[in-house]
């Protein structure tokens, strides 16, 4: 089969972060590049962050998502560099993290208070207050952190920069 690189651009937003369902590669910047050559097709990933355990998942559901368009010789490559922040992930991926009840993350991945320990200034995806403190610096995956709203006194996972 013959297809272009923005239709199997087109089908691989099928493939969803299994550890957020609500993101797709493309909402989280990790698909970084589609080749359709005479060996195939070549899929560029960029895993957020060295020894995500999602990718090995995600890997494959590129793999299923291709063969189920007809798509037989499908590559998975990983690239390190340059490594993926989370100034990669769309506006659409942060609206959909915080319809989710998870706090995207605050400003940009290069900022000098990350140097310091301070912690960002994250609102409640609750509520949206700013009156939050957080619990732990690990939530429920190594790239969130929990958080608690003080208003509201909901926990929540906030996104951390990276």
């Amino acid at each position: 089969m013959v297809a272009s690189e923005a239709q199997i651009r087109e089908w691989l937003t099928q493939v969803t972060d299994p550890e957020i369902p609500v993101l797709t590669i493309e909402d989280l910047g990790i698909l970084r590049d589609v080749r359709h050559g005479k060996d195939g097709v070549t899929v560029t990933i960029t895993p957020t962050y060295s020894g995500c355990p999602a990718m090995m998942a995600i890997r494959m559901e590129i793999v299923r998502a291709l063969r189920e368009q007809g798509v037989e010789r499908v590559r998975v490559e990983e690239v390190l560099s340059p490594a993926w922040t989370t100034d990669w992930l769309s506006q659409d991926g942060r609206a959909k993290l915080l319809a989710y009840g998870i706090a995207p993350p605050a400003g940009k991945a290069q900022r000098k208070s990350a140097l310091f320990g301070e912690p960002d200034t994250v609102a409640c995806p609750q509520c949206g207050s700013e009156r939050t403190s957080r619990t732990s610096e690990f939530g429920s995956t190594a790239c969130k952190a929990m958080y608690r709203c003080e208003d509201c006194l909901e926990p929540f996972d906030y996104f951390k920069c990276i």
